[in-house]
């Protein structure tokens, strides 16, 4: 049975759970679960976790993600992306916006910024998605959600077209940035409806969209029995957490069977959550974190056997 983390380039016109279900009749397991969603008509890397890697998706998720998006002025629609319906229009013409403008404002967004989710999107509100209000003609109050900003920064000239005014991006970003929000309110903060025209994501826990394999890639490599090699271990999607190695063989059983650490223990400052890897193996053992109650005591919260 397969185990570990693939990165696979997922095509426009595919769901992440087309990926899913696909990837479930090639390799003949279900236990595959992607690492957060991709909108059909965005292309580029989905890590996907296969066998007891699914158990570390949520990690690899944390660990932050960069996309190439095209951002057009002129025109704003329902989706904030080019799928949806226009819904207010103006003429941008050439002499009314420039680079200097663009990027000032890009600069602004940088850091913790806030951001409203899309109606079409899978954000729940009162445990209903909100593309399913969105699809009824329905309305409701979005909440208002923090996300950081690492990078943002225009890649090319500005290109002026049927009255309208494109110009791509690069975004390095954290979890649950919607970059077609980021589009729209960029467009806003320039006086100008907008929308995301196109996007590709290149990076997704630290796995690059060139080192990623299409779906037939994977076909070819599961039927010549050498797509394991392929797969990333399950330390590849933990390596944002901090580690304590392990060697005294007592504690390694004490790790594995659960228990519990005063974290004086340990000559490390222990925040939130860490990761014990067996100093002989390299493996990881168990992901402990802070108990809720007891100030200096840490307990597991997965273990690997």
């Amino acid at each position: 049975m397969y185990n570990g983390i693939l990165p696979v380039y997922k095509e426009r016109g595919l769901t992440s759970h087309d990926v899913v279900f696909k990837l479930r009749k090639i390799l003949k397991t279900k236990k595959i679960g992607h690492t957060g969603t991709l909108d059909p008509e965005v292309s580029g890397v989905l890590p996907i976790c296969i066998g007891p890697a699914t158990r570390v998706s949520d990690y690899v998720m944390d660990m932050g993600k960069s996309y190439h998006a095209t951002i057009t002025l002129g025109e704003s629609t329902t989706t904030e992306d080019q799928t949806g319906e226009v819904i207010d229009k103006v003429e941008v013409l050439e002499n009314e916006v420039n680079t200097t403008d663009i990027d000032d404002v890009l600069r602004t967004f940088e850091g913790l910024i806030e951001q409203i989710p899309p109606m079409y999107s899978s954000v729940k509100v009162n445990g209903k998605k909100l593309y399913e209000y969105a699809r009824n003609g329905e309305t409701v109050e979005r909440p208002v959600r923090q996300v950081k900003i690492d990078l943002i920064e225009r890649t090319s000239d500005l290109q002026f077209e049927n009255k309208k005014c494109h110009f791509n991006i690069k975004v390095k970003c954290g979890k649950g940035t919607y970059i077609r929000t980021l589009a729209t309110d960029i467009g806003k903060q320039l006086g100008y409806p907008a929308h995301m025209s196109l996007l590709t994501r290149t990076n997704s826990g630290g796995f690059d969209v060139e080192d990623s394999l299409t779906l037939e890639q994977i076909s070819q490599l599961h039927e010549q029995d050498a797509l394991q090699s392929q797969l990333f271990p399950i330390e590849y999607g933990l390596k944002s957490l901090p580690k304590i190695n392990i060697s005294d063989e007592n504690m390694k059983k004490r790790i594995l069977n659960g228990q519990k650490f005063n974290k004086r223990l340990f000559n490390q400052i222990i925040d939130e959550q860490l990761v014990f890897v067996d100093s002989e193996t390299q493996k990881v053992m168990a992901i402990y974190v802070q108990h809720p109650d007891k100030k200096y005591e840490i307990k597991p919260k997965k273990v690997f056997n």
